[in-house]
């Protein structure tokens, strides 16, 4: 007789059950209730809001500055990730876990801190306004805000990665002849690139919705400086819900079609990796 094995977990359908109830709990509903809030709203009134030159350059330096931040992650984690998984120094923990920093720090003490560092009175930015560099309140420091902030998405993704990742492979390129960056490009490369990938849209997707590290060294400047989460934040305050919502929904939209694009590009190269 053979005894059928019970899993630890429910059921699958009352585990699904509390997982679609969850999910439309946390997720669905309230981005649902977004779309009900601006459906009220006729299309020219939605248009103008939405299109307004304020809330277009808002756009551009919230879209612009978490790319480029996600960018500046993408490079820079995975060479924080390749040096705490490839070598061993002193003081290795401590930059391990200060990778996390970010995580812990509430995001107004970090927009605080980097606002002090790189104001032009600031530790850093006193030798930045020589050269002609303004970091603190200009867009420039919204991407350092962003950058910061986005770091442990990429370097936590690639990091497992890379430990359960076999040197034989790189022993055996090396062995055939290949360079270093043959075998990055060949070897190394291609195993990571999902994960890479990941973090970026996990940097990207975070910098996108950041509120409280970016709004002290950005200077809030309208048309220069302003964050489209701001500009949300300016119309609740003015009583203006359907306005918020309207820019909110934009917000949404633009996020979901560079996640989706992510995802795609990552089951493309999933296949292409399993093809081969």
């Amino acid at each position: 007789m053979v005894l059928k094995q019970r899993s630890i977990l429910p059921g699958f359908g009352l585990a699904y059950g509390f997982t679609v109830l969850y999910l439309c709990l946390i997720v669905l509903i309230p981005l649902s209730a977004l779309f009900m809030k601006t459906s009220h709203m006729s299309w020219v009134h939605f248009w103008e809001t939405v299109t307004s030159p304020r809330v277009l350059a808002s756009y551009r330096l919230s879209f612009g500055a978490s790319l480029l931040g996600a960018l500046a992650n993408a490079f820079f984690g995975l060479l924080v990730a390749w040096v705490l998984v490839r070598y061993s120094f002193p003081g290795r923990r401590l930059m391990d876990a200060l990778v996390d920093l970010p995580f812990a720090m509430p995001t107004a003490v970090s927009g605080i801190a980097l606002t002090t560092l790189y104001s032009p009175n600031g530790w850093v930015g006193r030798y930045l306004s020589p050269l002609g560099i303004q970091a603190a309140f200009s867009p420039l420091g919204v991407v350092i805000a962003l950058t910061f902030i986005g770091l442990p998405f990429v370097v936590r993704t690639i990091q497992p990665v890379l430990q359960d990742m076999d040197k034989e492979y790189e022993e055996a390129a090396a062995s055939l002849g290949a360079g270093r960056w043959q075998t990055f490009a060949r070897v190394i490369l291609p195993t990571l690139w999902p994960a890479w990938l990941t973090g970026f849209a996990l940097a990207f997707a975070r910098a996108l919705g950041e509120y409280g590290s970016v709004v002290f060294i950005s200077g809030n400047m309208p048309l220069k400086t302003e964050i489209t989460p701001l500009l949300i934040i300016t119309k609740l305050e003015q009583y203006d819900y359907s306005g918020a919502t309207a820019i909110a929904v934009v917000m949404l939209v633009g996020s979901f079609v560079m996640l989706s694009v992510i995802n795609l590009l990552q089951w493309w190269s999933r296949r292409r990796h399993g093809a081969r």
